[in-house]
């Protein structure tokens, strides 16, 4: 629409409106993966969903691409756009629990880490993701699995409720009786749909749990691989373990001669009962000897923030995702050519289980469609400075093409970069026909395109 400026979006808006004359525009533009340097025509934080409601009305009637900013974790980063405007949430953090009904409702820009720290108080806690930086918001649309959810099921799995604005600038609460076509399709869907301005979770008992990370030789890594595709498919549902690479950081439980060297991984979260870990955990540790390891009772949220200091805001990032059915004799190959090669401290390759509960849900059920599933790695090079790109995303791309061949068709979504567009399809697999019907209700025109993007399904 002409004649619409930033100047009438700052009188629709209660917080923010900064623009490339401030003087804190370059912080405000900033989102955590640095290679997306983007210069947006503004940045509104958001003081409340009305605030959301304008900057969606506002970018649909001036034709301005619109971003929408969580905890501003997108690995392709899509928080931030040039020449339009940025929905940023990150602002709005609070949550609210509910002990006696085991729910806690959430604002859009809480991280894990706030999630996290109102839940434990009452000894509760809901499926989050590896590291507590982490977005709420991202991490759930785009299915959501971490630590707990072998047992709770994945993120998506837990979520009960969401309000909603949609394209057309309407306000929608859903769930399962109100627009379900809309609750369905958030449940892994990602940013298609809407911007979500809050979230209910279901949440369970969770305190103390039993977790932290072991290290082996590079020569140890076949058999621990061979032996977690098994143990992973039968060990407990409260146990959580996924094997990796990575350069050993300079930590103190760490032998200061092995630092700096690449090592295998193993991270392991027990959330039953403490006094059964050391049983549950005994068959790992008699596999093979450990350079180092910090495995102890911990709060929760502990082993959530655990790896944060790895990956702060601000490195260049390059992610590869894929989901693979069984760790073939093939793709544990794969894995011992590349994982030794991580180019960084910082980059690194994990390999998640994603059996128990989240197997237990239909395909169907939820706009997550790989259910069947049993592993969802990630492929992460991490560089702080841009001559190092190249290396770097040759590591990755090199690796993702040794393991293709083992894997699924598509991958996790939230483990995407910008050049897997053409994934999009077959990451969703039977599901996409309906979300691009759901997507065609509540954004015909697609103004949430800046995502992994699903199109409207033609009338």
């Amino acid at each position: 629409m002409a004649g619409i400026t930033i100047d009438d979006l700052r009188e629709r808006t209660r917080g923010a409106v900064i623009t490339p004359g401030d003087s804190d525009y370059d912080e405000a533009r900033k989102v955590y993966n640095a290679t997306a340097d983007r210069r947006p025509a503004a940045v509104v934080r958001c003081a409340n969903a009305g605030d959301v409601m304008a900057v969606v009305n506002h970018a649909r009637e001036s034709g301005l691409e619109l971003a929408v900013r969580g905890g501003g974790h997108s690995a392709p980063g899509f928080g931030t756009c040039d020449d339009g405007l940025v929905a940023d949430l990150s602002g709005l953090r609070g949550v609210r629990v509910d002990p006696a009904n085991l729910t806690a409702r959430a604002d859009p820009g809480a991280t894990w880490g706030d999630f996290n720290a109102a839940t434990h108080a009452f000894g509760l806690a809901t499926t989050g993701g590896i590291i507590s930086t982490t977005g709420i918001a991202g991490l759930t649309l785009g299915g959501g699995f971490g630590y707990l959810c072998r047992s709770m099921g994945m993120t998506c799995d837990n979520l009960l409720s969401a309000d909603v604005v949609t394209a057309d600038g309407r306000f929608l609460t859903t769930d399962a009786q109100q627009h379900p076509d809309l609750f369905w399709a958030l449940r892994g869907g990602g940013g298609n749909f809407g911007v979500v301005t809050s979230f209910e979770y279901r949440l369970a008992p969770v305190d103390t749990v039993v977790a932290g990370p072991m290290l082996f030789e590079l020569d140890q890594m076949e058999g621990i691989l061979r032996f977690y595709r098994e143990f992973a498919e039968d060990a407990p549902e409260q146990l959580f373990l996924f094997p990796g690479f990575q350069t050993a950081p300079p930590l103190p439980f760490i032998p200061e001669d092995r630092h700096g060297d690449v090592l295998g991984i193993v991270v392991v979260c027990w959330s039953g009962p403490a006094e059964q870990a050391d049983a549950v955990l005994r068959p790992l540790r008699d596999l093979a000897p450990r350079v180092a390891e910090a495995v102890g009772p911990m709060p929760y949220p502990a082993i959530n923030a655990a790896f944060d200091a790895l990956l702060p805001p601000g490195l260049r990032e390059y992610w590869k995702g894929s989901f693979a059915t069984e760790l073939t004799d093939g793709v544990i190959a794969a894995h011992l050519e590349h994982g030794p090669k991580v180019p960084s401290l910082s980059s690194t390759v994990h390999i998640y289980p994603v059996t128990g509960a989240p197997q237990r849900v239909a395909p169907d059920a939820t706009a997550y469609a790989y259910r069947e599933a049993s592993f969802s790695t990630v492929i992460l090079g991490v560089c702080d400075d841009p001559s190092d790109d190249a290396a770097s995303t040759a590591w990755v791309r090199d690796y993702y093409a040794a393991v293709s061949p083992h894997s699924e068709p598509g991958g996790y979504v939230n483990f995407m970069s910008a050049d897997d567009g053409d994934r999009v399809e077959v990451n969703y697999r039977g599901n996409y026909d309906r979300l691009a019907a759901v997507k065609r209700t509540y954004d015909p025109d697609n103004l949430f395109h800046l995502n992994q993007n699903i199109r409207p399904a033609a009338a």
